[in-house]
């Protein structure tokens, strides 16, 4: 018999609407809970089934003691509209560190993809909160990523590079995931993630804003940057990558980890197939083995953070 868990939501409007789900053992325990941020076109959703409706990592995380903690980011899924224009990084930051001070620390942070950046800002500016930061397959702070090129460009559009293809991007529609991208970049040569559930996969992604996404691509230097790296000091670091990632390879992930360690962090690389586990693609939490790879997480949090 599996233990009960308490599932509850939650939401609050200010400084930008924010939707979030909690996932949490009945039986309290004094393990942090694990704020789970989603990466672009996807929603908190993510972390709670697998592509083949398994239960995913907010059950299994739960099931091991830890509450989760899975928002939409503002403007996204069940969040709410924001108008587009004021969309940023900066604002998506700033309801999610206020989302943070209402849970209340010590807490962990995991980060997914594009929210990554997010997670490096937020430590900047939340980090006595932070026992620990979890980024999966995460994308750079803008302190390290390359801008990308700019090959023409209007008062309405850019001709760039996005996820490794030459496209054009309206600076004011949001982008939205084709089925070529889901099939290529998402679930790429994944052994684990099961084909015939694609296309409800595809049907499932969200739109991401444009700011978010010319962001993402560090256009004209927009990423979101760590000014001021005090708070990843002594900090636990958990970079965590499948092998078939096809944005996500070695010498990308393991910069940011030496970018983390050059700042003070504590920070650890699991390149999956260094440690045994391989044909894991971009969505660890969605693919066939899920609980495998949860429990690289887990483990990693049971020897460093748990009962704090």
């Amino acid at each position: 018999m599996t233990a009960p868990l308490l599932h509850t939501t939650g939401f609050f409007a200010a400084p930008a609407p924010v939707y979030y789900e909690s996932f949490a053992p009945a039986q309290p325990t004094r393990r942090p809970p694990v704020v789970m941020l989603h990466g672009g076109a996807h929603t908190g959703l993510c972390y709670q089934r697998t592509a083949a409706g398994a239960p995913g990592w907010a059950y299994r995380f739960a099931r091991r003691g830890y509450r989760v903690i899975a928002p939409d980011w503002p403007g996204t899924g069940r969040s709410g509209h924001v108008p587009y224009e004021a969309l940023t990084g900066g604002l998506v930051v700033e309801a999610l560190g206020a989302l943070l001070h209402h849970i209340g620390g010590p807490l962990v942070l995991l980060t997914h993809s594009m929210s990554g950046a997010y997670g490096w800002r937020l430590n900047e500016l939340h980090g006595g909160l932070i026992a620990a930061i979890v980024g999966v397959a995460p994308s750079p702070p803008g302190n390290i990523q390359p801008a990308a090129p700019v090959f023409a460009e209007t008062e309405t559009s850019v001709e760039t590079i996005s996820f490794g293809r030459r496209v054009t991007l309206d600076k004011f529609k949001p982008g939205v995931a084709t089925r070529e991208f889901v099939e290529m970049k998402l679930v790429g040569g994944s052994r684990f993630f099961p084909r015939e559930k694609i296309a409800e996969y595809h049907a499932s992604l969200c739109a991401i804003p444009p700011r978010l996404l010319t962001e993402r691509q560090n256009l004209h230097g927009s990423q979101l940057r760590v000014g001021d790296a005090a708070n990843f000091r002594g900090k636990r670091v958990l970079v965590i990558t499948g092998s078939e990632d096809i944005d996500h390879a070695r010498d990308i992930d393991g910069a940011i980890v030496d970018w983390l360690n050059m700042n003070g962090a504590k920070a650890e690389f699991h390149f999956l197939s260094d440690h045994g586990i391989t044909g894991n693609g971009h969505m660890l939490m969605m693919e066939e083995n899920a609980d495998e790879t949860a429990d690289v997480i887990l483990d990693w949090l049971d020897a460093g953070v748990a009962d704090i």
